[in-house]
């Protein structure tokens, strides 16, 4: 797939799909120190409705690199809106709602329409829109508030992982040990050499909270590795926002 969009939509959603919610435990007095730092950590959240951004996304794996400069736009907990284009011709775009997931790419005449039932029953793994959002804003991808998680002091950070950790996959979240902002999440299956790792450089104080200024996302199969930098470039909150987004004719549907 040589499209940009394609290629980061398709690493946001298809990277969670390992993903299983934790299992809730009884919470005991020894969960209160644990408790302050995650209510911390939640306490660091911008508060807005809408968001519009310019991204600077950088795509690589062993094939080939590709950059691209990207239009961002967010109704909070509802859309994600993506677009692509140079020179002002728009090459591709992505519409992400809480049950529905678009994105089609001129230059390969391609196009996806699917909502995340019919992508979580194909990966056999429960998938929200509220974990790809949480993903591009500096937010666990699990309600680290629901019970079953613990936290404590690792060098200059706080790592938060669940009690009880998965049998397929392993899952951690690191915390900056000040700010309480999230540095890094990562998931790993270490029999199948798989590593899934977020991480989050420096923040900006925005909207009563802080806001990430770069993303990473590195998943790693085996020997290969596949990137993608997202850097985000002038951000405004709570600004009128539209979703234009209509897949054109003639584009060839894509068959997960």
């Amino acid at each position: 797939m040589r499209s940009y969009i394609k290629s980061v939509v398709l690493i946001l959603i298809l990277s969670l799909s390992a993903c299983k919610s934790t299992k809730k435990v009884t919470a005991t007095n020894d969960d209160l120190a644990s408790a302050k730092i995650i209510a911390s950590h939640y306490e660091t959240h911008p508060q807005f409705e809408t968001l519009a951004a310019r991204l600077k996304i950088r795509y690589s794996d062993p094939d080939r690199t590709q950059s691209v400069t990207v239009s961002l736009r967010m109704q909070k907990d509802e859309t994600i809106w993506m677009s692509a284009s140079v020179l002002g011709i728009s090459l591709a775009k992505a519409m992400i709602t809480k049950d529905r997931v678009q994105f089609y790419e001129k230059i390969d005449g391609t196009y996806f329409d699917g909502d995340f039932k019919l992508l979580s029953d194909l990966l056999g793994a429960e998938l929200t829109y509220k974990q790809v959002e949480g993903l591009l804003l500096g937010e666990p991808i699990y309600d680290l508030r629901e019970g079953g998680f613990s936290a404590g002091a690792t060098g200059s950070r706080y790592l938060v992982a669940p009690r009880q950790q998965q049998n397929l996959f392993n899952l951690f979240f690191y915390l900056n040990a000040g700010a309480f902002t999230l540095q890094e999440q990562r998931l790993t299956q270490a029999k199948e050499q798989r590593d899934l790792t977020i991480k989050y450089g420096d923040y900006t104080r925005e909207q009563n909270g802080y806001f990430p200024t770069e993303v990473t996302i590195i998943a790693q199969e085996k020997d290969k590795e596949t990137r993608v930098d997202i850097e985000y470039r002038g951000v405004d909150f709570n600004t009128e926002v539209s979703f234009p987004f209509s897949i054109p004719d003639g584009l060839k549907e894509i068959k997960l």
